[in-house]
C-alpha cells in the first residue's frame, strides 16, 4: 500500500521525500517491492522527472544498497557517457596514476554500438577484469590504478533497476541515468570525479542541449555528495581515433601511449584552439589535467604540462604495462595477435577529393553486426 501510495504520487508529478525514496528502494532491493512496481516507477520518474534533491536521494540510496569502498590516499575517476572508437580510459587512467593520483575504475561492458572498457581490456590474454573488491582494493594500492567491472556487492539496487529501464522503454531519463553512473562512481570511493559526457550522431545523447543537461545533473549530484566534480560536453559524430573494435582499439592506444613524446609535443600553453575537442590526445591530456588539477589543488596549466610530460616520458605506460600484469594480462602475447588481422582490404575511392565526415553511428553498427558489441547483456563478444 506505501508503495503504491508513492507511485500515485510520482504519478501526479509531486516531489518525493528523502526518506520516502530512501524506503522505496530499500524495499525494492531486498524484494519487497516487486518489478512491476519499480518499472511502474521509473516510468513515473522518465515522465514526470526528478529534481536536483530527489535526484541526490535516488542517488545516495542506490549507493547504500550495497558496500561502499574508502581510500587513505587521494583518488580520482572518469566516466564516459559511451561512444564509438572511445577509448580514452586505456590512456587517461594510467597517466592519472603516473602523475601521483591513485585511480580506483569500477568500468563497464558495451551494450549496442557504446564499446565497453571492460570488453576492450579482455581481449589482452589472461586480463581479469572481474576482480573481487578485495584484489581490486590490493591493485590499486599496489600500482596506483585498476578497471575492473561493477561486482555485485557494489550498488545492487542499479543492477536491478537498471534490467527493469532496459526492457521497459526507461533508459532515456536523465535523474535515472545520472543515479545510475553516480551511485556507482559514489560506492568506488573516487574523491574526484570527472565526466565526459558524449554529443551527436554516435553517442546516447544526441543533442547538445540533452548532453549539457546530463553534465550538469552528474556535476551536481556529485558536488551534493562531497566529491570534487567537472564534466565536458565532446563530440561523437565521428569515431575516435582511427581504429574501431575491441582488439583494435586497445592497439591503437598502446601505440599512442609509446609514441607519447612525438604525440604530445605541443606544450601545455599552445592547445590547439580549433581541433583540440576532437583530437583524441588532447582530449585524453584534458581530462587526466582536469583530475589531477582538481585533485591536488594545482592550477590546470600546471596539471596539463605534468600529464605532457608523463605521457611524453612513457610513465603513463609504465602504469599501464603494470595494471595489466597485475591483473593477469600478457601484453606481449597480445602483440602478436594485434599485430595479425584476420581480414582487410582497401575501399577505393571513385573520385579524388577529401572525406569530409564520418558517421560515428554507422560505423558502430557496423561493428555491432561484426560482432564488436552486444545488442543483449547476454551477447557474446568476438574480440577481434
Amino acid at each position: 500500500m506505501i508503495a503504491k501510495l508513492l507511485l500515485d504520487k510520482k504519478r501526479e508529478g509531486h516531489a518525493l521525500g528523502s526518506a520516502e525514496i530512501r524506503e522505496f528502494i530499500e524495499g525494492f532491493t531486498s524484494g519487497e517491492i516487486p518489478d512491476y512496481q519499480m518499472s511502474a516507477m521509473a516510468m513515473a520518474i522518465c515522465c514526470k522527472g526528478m529534481n536536483e534533491r530527489e535526484t541526490a536521494d535516488l542517488t545516495e540510496a542506490m549507493k547504500n544498497s550495497g558496500r561502499s569502498l574508502e581510500w587513505e590516499f587521494p583518488t580520482a575517476d572518469k566516466h564516459s557517457t559511451g561512444g564509438v572508437g572511445d577509448k580514452l580510459s586505456l590512456i587517461i587512467q594510467p597517466l592519472v596514476a603516473a602523475c601521483g593520483v591513485a585511480v580506483p575504475s569500477l568500468t563497464g561492458r558495451g551494450l549496442g554500438i557504446t564499446g565497453g572498457t571492460a570488453d576492450k581490456l579482455e581481449t589482452i590474454p589472461g586480463y581479469n577484469a572481474s576482480l573481487s573488491l578485495d584484489d581490486f582494493q590490493q591493485v590499486v594500492k599496489d600500482v596506483g590504478v585498476s578497471m575492473t567491472v561493477q561486482t555485485s556487492e557494489i550498488t545492487p539496487a542499479d543492477k536491478k533497476l537498471y534490467a527493469l529501464r532496459d526492457v521497459t522503454g526507461t533508459v532515456a531519463s536523465i535523474p535515472l541515468i545520472t543515479a545510475s553512473i553516480l551511485s556507482k562512481k559514489l560506492a568506488e570511493g573516487a574523491g574526484t570525479l570527472v565526466f565526459d559526457v558524449k554529443c551527436g550522431s554516435g553517442a546516447f545523447m544526441k543533442t547538445r542541449e540533452d548532453a549539457v543537461a546530463l553534465a550538469n545533473s552528474l556535476v551536481n549530484g556529485a558536488k551534493a555528495a562531497g566529491r570534487k566534480a567537472a564534466a565536458l560536453v565532446t563530440s561523437m559524430d565521428a569515431p575516435l581515433g582511427y581504429e574501431v573494435g575491441n582488439v583494435n582499439e586497445v592497439a591503437e592506444s598502446l601505440e599512442w601511449l609509446g609514441r607519447g613524446s612525438e604525440e604530445v609535443r605541443v606544450k601545455s600553453e599552445e592547445l590547439r584552439s580549433e581541433d583540440s575537442s576532437s583530437d583524441p590526445i588532447e582530449l585524453c591530456i584534458e581530462f587526466a589535467a582536469l583530475m589531477v588539477s582538481l585533485t591536488k589543488e594545482i592550477p590546470l596549466d600546471e596539471a596539463r604540462q605534468m600529464c605532457r610530460e608523463k605521457l611524453a616520458d612513457g610513465s603513463a605506460l609504465a602504469k599501464f604495462e603494470q595494471m595489466v600484469a597485475a591483473q593477469g594480462g600478457d601484453l606481449e602475447r597480445f602483440r602478436k595477435v594485434a599485430a595479425k588481422p584476420v581480414f582487410k582490404f582497401k575501399i577505393q575511392a571513385m573520385r579524388s577529393g577529401y572525406v569530409t565526415a564520418v558517421d560515428a553511428e554507422k560505423v558502430g553498427r557496423v561493428a555491432l553486426a561484426l560482432g564488436a558489441g552486444r545488442l543483449e547483456a547476454k551477447d557474446r563478444i568476438d574480440p577481434l
